[in-house]
């Protein structure tokens, strides 16, 4: 079995809306998603996070702290993803994604991802705690 290993970042603004990307290759669907992906030879999960925030978004970030991990398996390739809680630094939305597989960057609130297509719609319940846990901060 082929293994996967990859970061996500979650970022929340003042304004209590999640940042998302539009995603997907060529010929799918189009779904939401959190900025994330792979890591790469040599990376930590947390410059993976990083990277992965400015080439879909245009944000520079520093990682806050480690949320949680999900792991599981699709198809033959087994998966393990840790999500972390990411601060914007500065830049602006920009797609740099070399895999050309980013199509927008929007700032979401909690209504309008409930009616997201989401491309992990089991992370949608976590999104939604964790917004409200950090309106109450």
């Amino acid at each position: 079995m082929n293994r996967w290993v990859g970061a996500a970042a979650i970022c929340v603004n003042s304004d209590k809306q999640l940042l998302m990307v539009l995603q997907g290759k060529p010929e799918e669907e189009k779904r939401w998603s959190v900025p994330s992906g792979g890591i790469e030879e040599d990376e930590t999960l947390e410059d993976c996070c990083i990277r992965e925030v400015y080439e879909e978004t245009g944000y520079r970030c520093k990682v806050n702290r480690e949320i949680k991990g999900k792991a599981g398996a699709f198809g033959p390739v087994e998966f393990h993803v840790t999500y972390f809680e990411v601060e914007i630094l500065g830049g602006q939305p920009t797609i740099h994604d070399p895999d050309g597989l980013i199509y927008e960057i929007a700032w979401k609130t909690t209504e309008q991802l409930n009616e997201l297509h989401l491309t992990f719609p089991e992370d949608k319940e976590f999104l939604l705690q964790y917004i409200e846990q950090r309106a109450l901060r």
